[in-house]
């Protein structure tokens, strides 16, 4: 009967562990897809600025 018992928590405590694993994959594809959109955005706001900046300068120049 103790081996039935141990044989059920080790079984037990197996599924738990696989579960936990599986419950936190996503968690660092999320997080790699949001600091993607942050570098997007960043990137986009830079572009704005610096073609801005240019096309004050070009409008001076003429």
């Amino acid at each position: 009967m103790e081996r039935l018992i141990g044989a059920l928590v080790a079984l037990h405590l197996t599924i738990r562990a696989r579960t936990r694993q599986r419950s936190d994959q996503g968690s660092v594809t999320i997080e790699h897809v949001l600091w993607a959109v942050a570098v997007i955005a960043i990137v986009g706001v830079v572009v704005a600025a610096v073609m801005t900046y240019v096309e004050t300068q070009a409008g001076n120049i003429g």
